[in-house]
């Protein structure tokens, strides 16, 4: 019965997303929805772009494992990057009118440039994407008491993401996941609630978790220590901040002031409610000890889907896995989608003669790249789970390319008038090569290798921009900034 109530909100949910679709007319609509959406739905949708099976499965499997210091990352780095982008980035870009954020690197800078950002941000939607079919996997085998292998559920997951994100682009992910939110919110809620009377209220369920020293969050006061922990949360909380799906949702908005305050306002809700799965996790150490030390010591993301199904009435169960689902799917989409434009827009237009295309067919070129883009998803993930990489660590890994190939110009191009295409390409041509070679021979050093390598790219792009600054009159930049 359970199962067969998730397939029903499963076709539900495909459903919705298809009926988004038909109000796709043209490309605009199925990037950017038209730049129509409300307060509600953009925060709706910045939510969501943090609140998946990393926030349900991986951060309360760390929390478990580790201690409030594990979580640096996220929820706290990520919230932070939600908003530094809603203060420092929503309101130039939307005002550039871009379809794209690669858009952005090629209108101030040049052809070239554009390219190879747009590939760096590309590619550090792999692991993303890749860590939510994960998550459907490990939900199908769960449900299906490993019926169906978790590889096995990747490969469905895939496909469920893939239909309802091809036709409806921005509009599915839009209406999808403001259908999802609401199941998220008022679900875990309701399941909070029947924990709390296992546990015999919130109180004992803490104490436990002080008892364990599991609220630690400052590192030691050793050198090592405090530059590994501020390294971590740095990369996340500004190297996760140039990405398209980011933008996507603010650039969606009505006007600016939605694409900012929605972008702020969905980090902050995203921050809150991230502790609401880390509760329910924990609670299984007072609910059934034996099972969460048995899952503790093989995998800790099966913790609280075990919990449910084991300890909760069916209607409970029923509204989890939809819950569950609901934020999977939401994220899913949006990060899918987010890879596949930039590659269409920035990368395999660059390379087509000037107006080769019509709207009507690179839309469809869109599609195509959506498909080709969730097969390289699926294999990713096929293959991270063949070496046993957990959630949180696929989603951490994600944006190290981002940080030292696309913040930089990003941030000095919106704020420096002096920054240049030659500022940058340098730092592109040292940074890049740099962080390369010390991930191979110093994987291990105490300022992680992609640290180094932004702050060598960010030293070449503000030596080459002061050795050759740019000509503002080329790419005015000011009237977007004020």
């Amino acid at each position: 019965m359970l199962i067969g109530f998730v397939s029903l909100y499963l076709v539900l949910s495909v459903a919705l997303g298809l009926w988004a679709s038909m109000r796709v007319k043209n490309t605009e609509d199925y990037i950017s929805a038209g730049r129509s959406l409300p307060m509600v739905m953009v925060v709706a949708m910045v939510f969501a772009t943090w609140f998946g099976a990393e926030t349900v499965l991986g951060i309360p499997a760390t929390f478990a494992a580790d201690n409030l210091g594990g979580l640096a990352s996220d929820p706290f780095g990520m919230s932070i990057a939600l908003i530094v982008f809603g203060l420092l980035f929503a309101r130039p870009l939307y005002r550039m009118h871009l379809l794209t954020l690669g858009d952005y690197y090629k209108q101030r800078y040049n052809r070239p440039i554009e390219v190879s950002v747009s590939l760096a941000i590309a590619a550090s939607y792999l692991g993303w994407v890749s860590a939510q079919v994960v998550a459907l996997g490990i939900v199908f085998s769960v449900l299906t008491g490993g019926e169906v292998t978790v590889q096995m559920g990747i490969i469905i997951g895939t496909l469920i993401v893939t239909l309802y994100t091809l036709f409806g682009g921005m509009w599915s992910v839009a209406v999808t996941t403001s259908f999802q939110m609401v199941i998220i919110v008022l679900g875990l809620l309701w399941i909070t609630g029947l924990a709390t009377d296992m546990t015999g209220g919130v109180q004992p369920v803490i104490d436990h978790a002080r008892a364990a020293n599991k609220f630690e969050f400052w590192p030691p006061l050793e050198w090592e220590a405090i530059v590994t922990f501020s390294a971590g949360m740095i990369t996340i909380a500004f190297g996760s901040t140039p990405q398209q799906d980011i933008f996507q949702r603010a650039n969606s908005a009505k006007n600016e002031q939605i694409a900012v305050w929605g972008t702020v306002i969905g980090a902050v809700a995203y921050f809150i409610f991230a502790f609401v799965p880390i509760f329910l996790a924990y609670s299984a150490f007072i609910i059934d000890p034996a099972m969460a030390s048995e899952k503790l010591a093989g995998d800790p993301q099966e913790i609280l889907p075990t919990l449910i199904i084991e300890h909760m009435p069916l209607y409970a169960q029923v509204i989890f896995y939809g819950a569950l689902m609901s934020v999977i799917m939401s994220t899913a989409s949006g990060t899918l989608l987010a890879p596949s434009v930039t590659l269409s827009e920035n990368v395999i237009k660059e390379f087509l003669p000037d107006n080769a295309l019509s709207d009507h067919q690179f839309l469809w070129m869109n599609r195509v790249v959506v498909v080709v883009f969730a097969s390289l998803v699926c294999v990713y993930a096929l293959y991270s789970q063949s070496e046993e990489t957990s959630i949180h660590h696929m989603v951490e890994n994600a944006y190290k390319v981002t940080m030292v190939m696309a913040l930089s110009p990003l941030l000095f191009g919106l704020y420096w008038k002096k920054t240049s295409t030659f500022g940058v390409g340098l730092g592109l041509i040292l940074g890049v090569p740099t962080w390369l070679i010390l991930e191979w021979v110093a994987t291990d050093a105490v300022l992680p290798p992609h640290f180094v390598g932004f702050l060598v790219a960010t030293a070449c792009l503000v030596v080459g921009s002061l050795w050759r600054p740019a000509d503002q009159s080329a790419r005015p930049i000011d009237k977007y900034t004020e």
